[in-house]
C-alpha cells in the first residue's frame, strides 16, 4: 500500500449554495495558493474552484445543505476538493459546440490541473483536481514548522 504523504497545509469552509460563494472561494483559494507559497499556480486554482464550486451549485446542491471546499498541500501535490449532497449527479465532460454557452467547465478543470477525478462519499460526492509539486525537503519543513 502507498504510503499517503503528510499535509503540510490545509484549509476547509463551507458555502452556503449561493451564486456569491463562488467568488468568495475563487478569492479564498488564490490567496491562500500563493500565500503557501504558490503564487503561479493562485490562477489557475481559482478558475477551477470556481467551476468546480459552480457545478457542484447547479448539478449537486440540495435546499438547506451546504458544499464544502477544501485544498491541501502535501510535498508532492496541491489538492482542490468540492463535496456536495448529490451523490448520484456525476459529473463529466460533455462535447459542446462553438455557440454553446455552457459546457466548457470541466475541459478547462482538465486543460488547467494534471489529474482531476470524483470519489464517492457516505452521503454525496467530491469532486477533485490536483496539481503534481516538486518541494525540496526543506521547503516542506518550512511550510510544517514555520520556519524561515
Amino acid at each position: 500500500m502507498a504510503e499517503v504523504p503528510p499535509v503540510l497545509r490545509e484549509d476547509s469552509l463551507d458555502y452556503t449554495p449561493l451564486a456569491r460563494s463562488v467568488t468568495l472561494a475563487r478569492r479564498r483559494a488564490a490567496r491562500l495558493v500563493a500565500e503557501w507559497g504558490h503564487p503561479a499556480l493562485a490562477g489557475d486554482v481559482a478558475v477551477v474552484v470556481s467551476e468546480l464550486l459552480s457545478n457542484a451549485l447547479l448539478h449537486g446542491s440540495l435546499r438547506d445543505r451546504l458544499i464544502r471546499v477544501r485544498i491541501s498541500l502535501t510535498a508532492a501535490a496541491l489538492r482542490v476538493e468540492v463535496s456536495d449532497p448529490r451523490g448520484e449527479r456525476l459529473p463529466w465532460p460533455r462535447p459542446v459546440e462553438d455557440t454553446d454557452q455552457f459546457g466548457r467547465g470541466l475541459l478547462l478543470v482538465a486543460a488547467l490541473a494534471d489529474r482531476w477525478g470524483v470519489e464517492p462519499r457516505s452521503v454525496g460526492k467530491t469532486v477533485y483536481a490536483e496539481w503534481a509539486l516538486n518541494l525540496t525537503t526543506a521547503a516542506a519543513d518550512h511550510l510544517v514548522c514555520g520556519k524561515k
